[in-house]
């Protein structure tokens, strides 16, 4: 075991943990944010460097500081080790500006983007962009590219995380698309159109932190934010069947794997899940999806998670199990 101080708070993890997982351990606001790094996929990390932070002290053996700034999502802990993250000017700075590199050849998509609402670049560039570009260069542009039956690709979104890659790679397999070209050339493409059609293929829309790969069977169809997400399930002989159900009224709009708070993929889902059943009666509802990050989403209150419990009918359970000192009577 070692032990980490990160932005001043002390965690006991596992020696081979990385510094963002251990900051995750400790959770809150002093967590790095992460575009290219993603639990479930093996060799992901490294690519994006908005989890940058500062390792004031290595390690207890060797107290000596490193000297430049570290991506947490592939560095390893040592005992006695000492970051900030917040609390360094140098590491917020260096995120600023990373922030505006990513920025350079996006486009400003979002009034129109199938993502809006649920992007991790609109989040990071909230917290950490600014109102103006310093870039005056012609932006990269490119034709939208249908990869598969259910997927199209807007190269010009993408941030080259590699995230999709590595799940065709890991998840999907029998990848068909990749990385095309080299430094400012580079692009996701592939040599043949409409091949990625692999029945876990789907799931390269949900692991994308921004809005090149979109489901098309969803594109605009409704804003996220005027959706209700519901917990379901079915049985499925090629995945779990466990989904995240995204309805207006009694229509199912999209259905997506469930994510955690760190808007990661608990289970991978298959396309017949995702893109083929569509109705209400295909499922078993479980009830709503509480969405543990800050979004437009949660900010809906479809959960009713503080209500007069007596004047609002058919209270989901969800919602009154979770009611403070709730009289017995209303508890499910």
């Amino acid at each position: 075991m070692a032990k980490i101080t990160f932005d001043g708070i002390e965690v006991e993890v596992e020696d081979g943990t990385t510094i963002l997982q251990a900051a995750r351990k400790i959770g809150g606001n002093v967590v790095p944010p992460a575009m290219c790094f993603y639990t479930p996929l093996k060799g992901s990390g490294g690519k994006c460097r908005v989890c940058l932070v500062k390792v004031t002290q290595g390690s207890t053996k060797d107290p000596r500081p490193m000297p430049k700034l570290v991506a947490s999502c592939i560095t390893q802990v040592q005992d006695g080790m000492v970051v900030e993250n917040t609390t360094n000017e140098d590491v917020l700075n260096a995120r600023k500006s990373i922030v505006e590199m990513l920025l350079i050849n996006h486009p400003l998509d979002c009034p129109i983007c199938d993502q809006a609402g649920e992007c991790s670049l609109q989040d990071l560039s909230y917290e950490h962009g600014v109102s103006s570009q310093r870039y005056e260069e012609e932006r990269r542009t490119f034709n939208r590219v249908d990869l598969g039956p259910y997927i199209q690709l807007h190269m010009t979104r993408c941030i080259l995380c590699y995230r999709c890659v590595y799940t065709a790679d890991q998840v999907a397999e029998k990848r068909v698309h990749g990385v095309l070209g080299r430094g400012d050339a580079a692009e996701i493409g592939t040599y043949i159109e409409n091949m990625v059609d692999h029945e876990m293929s789907g799931n390269v829309i949900d692991v994308c932190p921004v809005g090149a790969l979109t489901d098309k069977t969803w594109r605009f169809k409704n804003r996220v934010w005027f959706t209700k997400p519901l917990d379901a399930h079915r049985d499925c002989p090629t995945c779990s069947g466990k989904v995240t159900l995204w309805n207006r009224g009694d229509q199912v709009l999209r259905v997506t794997a469930r994510k955690d708070k760190y808007n990661e993929v608990e289970e991978f889902i298959c396309n017949t899940c995702r893109f083929d059943k569509k109705e209400m009666s295909d499922w078993t509802i479980e009830g709503p999806r509480h969405i543990d990050r800050g979004s437009v989403i949660s900010a809906n209150h479809y959960e009713l998670p503080v209500v007069n419990v007596p004047i609002v009918p058919n209270l989901p359970r969800s919602a009154k199990k979770d009611l403070p000192n709730a009289p017995e009577q209303w508890n499910p």
